[in-house]
């Protein structure tokens, strides 16, 4: 768990905060989807739970058909409840189970140095880790003792706090300090005599404040770039550990791609791979339909989806579910929303993928297909002028097939 980080103060503010003991912290619920055709268990966690230890716990779990009897985690089908202790231990398994088969003497060595390191990390997966990043890549953290568990289990950690490198004045002032160092820079740089530094200063704090949410455009697109399909990695966040997966979509036939004003084409890849969040929240624990959240947004815009990565609906109040929704409409929102982000980054002197007024148009061409079974005016020609400020995202009235807003 945790918060979005506030303006800059010597605290470190890339800490993930350990929990508060409002419910017993040592129990945790056992939800059960379909994963790859098999019948899976992730363990869901409440308010303020131990994010860092759930999320690889999520990943063996998601990941025990793959690596079989070797490091693999498998639960017994009537698990409904899972103890910290349990966690630990079948953690522990997986870290032992990493050892080399090399003989080699060196490896052997070098392995049970590495064991010994994470035995004294362990205990802190259930509290809060330490970790601390750099603004250069989104693999990219200073490199501490609770990172040794992520390489020993082979688990990618991300984040995607990065600095725009079409911002010059940002990229100069963050350059490759870590957040710590950022902040420790800028209690310094503001105290400073000479004025070059009282504003390189300025313009780092700038930067903190602008990005508290801890992801960006360009780290979002750098994100889906480095991430590979189907890789589960953990993502770090607003001071919160989460289970991520990167699925590619399969080729469809859209509307067609979005044109630049000028009328090139966008240069957004026709099968772009999307990011997926596990939905871990303990109030889903009944909804089976309702196991990933896309990571499509840097304002926390989001869908939920399904094991299948189709877009699905939070339960209404009546506990009325709707209509199984296209799964082409909830590509195309996607999609639109990584142009825009892409636009976005590329900054006010490269072409926008989209204008505003195009947006609006397009939006309501795909809302006028999905309330009309006939073929709709091309979307040229917008079906009602004005309607809602233009890049506003549309909401419809219940039933709706559009992603459920967070």
């Amino acid at each position: 768990g945790g918060s979005p980080l506030g303006a800059p103060t010597p605290i470190p503010g890339a800490r993930a905060e350990p929990p508060r003991p409002q419910i017993p912290a040592d129990f945790y619920c056992v939800k059960w989807i379909s994963w790859k055709g098999e019948r899976t268990p992730v363990i869901t966690q409440s308010e303020n739970g131990p994010c860092p230890l759930l999320a690889i716990m999520n990943i063996l779990l998601l990941q025990w058909k793959a690596s079989g009897a070797r490091g693999g985690v498998k639960l017994p089908p009537q698990k409904e409840v899972i103890t910290a202790e349990e966690l630990m231990a079948h953690l522990g398994n997986c870290i032992l189970a990493t050892q080399p088969r090399e003989p080699s003497e060196g490896l052997q060595l070098n392995f049970q140095q590495n064991i010994n390191d994470t035995m004294t990390v362990l205990p802190k997966l259930s509290t809060g880790l330490d970790v601390n990043v750099r603004f250069t890549g989104v693999s990219d953290f200073e490199y501490t003792p609770e990172c040794i568990v992520f390489d020993l289990l082979n688990i990618p950690l991300y984040h995607g706090w990065l600095v725009d490198p079409q911002s010059p004045e940002q990229v100069q002032a963050v350059g490759k300090l870590s957040y710590n160092q950022l902040v420790e820079k800028i209690i310094t740089c503001k105290q400073a005599s000479d004025s070059s530094l009282v504003s390189e200063g300025l313009v780092a704090e700038q930067f903190l404040e602008s990005t508290a949410s801890q992801l960006t455009f360009h780290g979002l697109c750098e994100l889906t770039a480095t991430a590979r399909e189907g890789e589960l990695g953990v993502f770090f966040r607003n001071n919160h550990f989460s289970t991520m997966i990167k699925h590619k979509v399969r080729p469809r036939t859209p509307l067609g791609p979005p044109k630049h004003p000028q009328g090139s084409l966008s240069p957004v890849p026709s099968c772009q791979g999307h990011l997926y969040l596990l939905v871990t929240d303990q109030g889903f624990l009944q909804e089976e339909g309702v196991v990933w959240e896309s990571l499509h947004s840097v304002d926390g815009d989001s869908c939920f989806c399904d094991t299948e990565f189709h877009l699905s609906h939070a339960p209404g109040k009546d506990g009325a579910t709707a209509a199984p929704p296209d799964p082409r409409l909830q590509q195309r929102q996607v999609d639109q929303d990584y142009m825009v982000a892409l636009s976005l980054q590329q900054g006010p002197d490269v072409p926008s993928v989209l204008s505003d007024l195009e947006l609006a148009r397009q939006l309501q061409h795909e809302e006028y297909q999905q309330h009309h079974p006939h073929p709709p005016p091309p979307p040229q020609v917008p079906a009602q002028a004005g309607g809602r400020p233009a890049g506003e995202r549309r909401q419809r009235p219940k039933p709706d097939l559009d992603c459920t807003l967070l």
